[in-house]
């Protein structure tokens, strides 16, 4: 597969968000305090890895999504998907992001099958009656996250959660925006792509002001955590009751594992993709954008 320069939605504070994603074995962790909370922020740092949670003893179940979209995260997806029936499940989302395209075609592909979205970090705990999973809601969903958050049919985000948003930018260029040189064919890809990422905010039912508060935010500031209001205002939240999603109430825990600072840096990667916009005709795309966060650090550019 041939790299290629990305933008990138100047990715989420968790882990760090590019153009690519990549897949993380998820399993499901268990509660254990700063262990547990090292291993998520190490799973928000690979690419996105899809997990069922099986939910004991009268509980469906759900998707746990963790992780950074890359160009591999629709065919993982589809691979995931392969003989179980997912129309109507609930996706668990704790993730940093990722790839304009890649998110976009991933979320057009779960609002298809109808399912449902909210954030959280899917554990195991230790009952008397055995193992049961649940699902803490200090998680991140950030960057691109917030445009998967999107596709749900249904979606809730529970008050612990923190769901940020900020600009699309040239992932290679993210360390030193203002000092960086930028062609007229890179402010084409910028522009196409928000454009892409315009339609399939309406498309998914999203408000206006969602792009407005995530595009007035620039690389060079810390990310904007949206309010309950703006969560409302963006429509990025259809219900507040969490058993729409998640039958059991028990399946969330009301008390956070443990406080998951922000990553200062995001590690960064480029995709190609194609774009699946289901009444255009698809466009094969060889660069986009992809999600960083707030710079500052050293980070590896990928070749070209």
């Amino acid at each position: 597969m041939r790299l290629v320069r990305s933008l990138d939605l100047r990715g989420w504070a968790l882990s760090g968000a590019a153009a690519l994603c990549i897949a993380l074995p998820g399993a499901l962790a268990m509660l254990g305090g700063s262990a547990h909370a090292a291993a998520t922020l190490e799973e928000r740092k690979l690419p996105m890895h899809f997990n069922w949670v099986a939910c004991q003893p009268d509980c469906r179940g759900w998707v746990s999504a963790v992780g950074i979209v890359t160009s591999d995260s629709p065919h993982e997806f589809e691979e995931f998907a392969r003989g179980r029936e997912l129309h109507g499940a609930t996706v668990v989302l704790d993730s940093s992001g990722g790839s304009v395209n890649d998110s976009i075609a991933l979320g057009r592909r779960w609002r298809g099958l109808g399912m449902m979205t909210t954030v959280g970090i899917s554990v195991s705990v230790h009952t008397p009656q055995g193992e049961r999973a649940r699902v803490m809601p200090e998680a991140y969903c950030e960057s691109m996250c917030v445009f998967l958050l999107l596709s749900g049919k249904t979606r809730y985000v529970p008050e612990a959660a923190h769901v940020r948003v900020h600009q699309i930018w040239m992932g290679d260029r993210a360390d030193d925006p203002r000092a960086a040189s930028y062609t007229a064919q890179d402010l084409m890809i910028v522009e196409r792509d928000i454009g892409r990422l315009t339609k399939y905010t309406f498309d998914m039912g999203g408000a206006g002001d969602l792009l407005l508060l995530s595009l007035n935010v620039p690389p060079w500031e810390d990310l904007h955590e949206l309010s309950a209001a703006e969560l409302r205002l963006t429509n990025l939240i259809t219900t507040d009751a969490v058993a729409e999603l998640l039958p059991r109430n028990d399946s969330v825990a009301s008390t956070p594992v443990a406080a998951l600072p922000p990553k200062s840096v995001q590690d960064r990667f480029v995709s190609s993709t194609t774009d699946d916009e289901p009444i255009a005709p698809v466009v094969k795309s060889t660069k986009t954008a992809e999600a960083l966060v707030p710079t500052g650090g050293v980070a590896a550019v990928p070749a070209k």
